[in-house]
């Protein structure tokens, strides 16, 4: 009972933010808004870099597998181009919860956690209140149903 609720209020949000993956982005796998920008314009390497997510300007881009990821300085660009995989959050931005529930739903840029080097982005702080109780098991589940999801159209789960 506690999922379907969780993936009706989860559907419902995505539909109302309009944040999902869409054809411009190159395929249902990367959670962009309808202008195809990843991470709502966040540097994915600042995570990891200076320990917390930091908006990128709009003159410092590049783009990977169909979508628009934006950086806060030249250098943090260079070493995205150089490794993308170490800096791209997981399930292409979805959130983690989400996606082990068997859904896909917007990942907000300011509820994450790296865990064993890589990012992981939640929904809401309720849903990050609930993922940080086993996030392991979380990310086993995720991780699993993510190749079932990854390039489904999210208004079709």
């Amino acid at each position: 009972m506690f999922a379907n609720l969780i993936r009706g209020s989860l559907a419902a949000l995505v539909v109302v933010t309009g944040l999902v993956s869409n054809a411009l982005a190159g395929g249902f796998d990367v959670n962009t808004t309808i202008t195809g920008l990843a991470l709502r314009g966040v540097d994915p390497v600042s995570y990891f870099v200076d320990g917390e997510p930091h908006d990128g300007s709009i003159a410092i881009t590049a783009v990977h597998n169909g979508a628009t990821y934006r950086f806060a300085s030249e250098e943090n660009r260079d070493l995205f181009k150089q490794n993308p995989d170490k800096y791209l959050p997981q399930y292409g931005g979805f959130c983690a919860f989400g996606t082990a529930m068997g859904v896909k739903v917007d990942g907000d840029p300011d509820l994450w956690k790296i865990v064993d080097g890589k990012l992981y982005l939640n929904l809401a702080p309720s849903i990050q209140e609930r993922w940080v109780k086993d996030i392991p098991g979380f990310i086993a589940t995720a991780d699993t149903k993510w190749g079932d999801l990854e390039n489904v159209n999210p208004s079709d789960l």
